[in-house]
């Protein structure tokens, strides 16, 4: 019994408060020895690598190699390094659309509905709460984002640039695994599988890359489009299987920051954020 006490107390006391460190437990009367250790300390190997050029932005990508290992080419090339990399931070701000009229046949018809719009009103006043100096809203050209980020523009300066994007409108992006039996694309959608999918990848290529040299300060963007862009966008930024998209549940009018660091680290802050409403604006379906 003291033996057993004595290895409970490792695994709450050491293991539990030490958290990364390596605990070491010896049977008092027995000459074998047990080795507990957590996976970095034991020539751990990640199962999948972060891909550092993700973005094909990575300095020693994009600067051509030494000439040779004379100091003023080894001089040269560190200074083409330094001047190639990023400084700040791009800020990703990914909004899905409010609740929506599902049985509109037509994208027009399928307006929001009361509750979409107050859901909409009440992230508008969130973000305005933030006190970040937004540069960029972007907006799907479907009816239902269209309208989400009109009425969350009314919170937000009058001087910010917005622009509409076809590439973020809904769609299929790649079939899901595992499937779920319960969802389905809409009919035109579940023909273009591969269509959407090149479409919703452009989209991605097109706003999650790391700063450019130039930039100097932190940038702000903010994208009011639709769930299955989202979920697509988290697992491609994150590097996780993009078949994956489905298992994630996104609510309406919901906040999801993504951080693209300088270095070109990724850093999700935080997923269908709706923590700025009350229980009985949240939906989801």
């Amino acid at each position: 019994m003291a033996t057993l006490s004595r290895l409970n107390k490792i695994a709450l006391l050491g293991l539990g408060a030490v958290g990364g460190g390596l605990a070491y437990y010896q049977m008092g009367r027995s000459e074998k020895q047990y080795d507990v250790h957590n996976s970095w300390t034991t020539n751990y190997t990640p199962s999948v690598k972060w891909d550092k050029n993700w973005d094909h932005r990575e300095p020693e990508s994009i600067v051509r190699p030494k000439r040779s290992d004379k100091p003023e080419d080894e001089n040269k090339y560190n200074e083409q390094i330094e001047k190639a990399k990023s400084k700040a931070v791009r800020h990703l701000f990914l909004i899905r659309h409010g609740q929506y009229n599902t049985e509109g046949l037509t994208d027009r018809e399928r307006i929001l509905t009361e509750l979409g719009r107050q859901q909409a009103d009440l992230t508008g006043k969130r973000l305005s709460c933030l006190d970040i100096q937004w540069d960029l809203l972007v907006r799907s050209t479907m009816t239902r984002a269209q309208e989400t980020a009109s009425i969350i523009a009314k919170h937000l300066p009058k001087d910010i640039e917005v622009t509409d994007c076809q590439l973020i409108e809904e769609g299929a992006p790649i079939p899901p695994e595992p499937p779920v039996g319960h969802w389905r694309p809409e009919p035109k959608m579940y023909q273009q599988f591969f269509q959407d999918g090149a479409r919703i990848e452009a989209a991605f290529r097109r706003y999650f890359y790391r700063a450019p040299p130039e930039q100097t300060k932190d940038s702000y963007t903010l994208l009011v489009c639709h769930a299955n862009v989202i979920r697509f966008f988290v697992c491609k930024a994150l590097q996780f299987p993009p078949e994956g998209w489905l298992r994630i549940s996104l609510n309406h009018g919901s906040i999801t920051w993504i951080s693209i660091l300088p270095s070109g680290n990724v850093v999700l802050r935080c997923l269908s954020e709706t923590g700025h409403m009350e229980p009985k604006y949240i939906t989801s379906r």
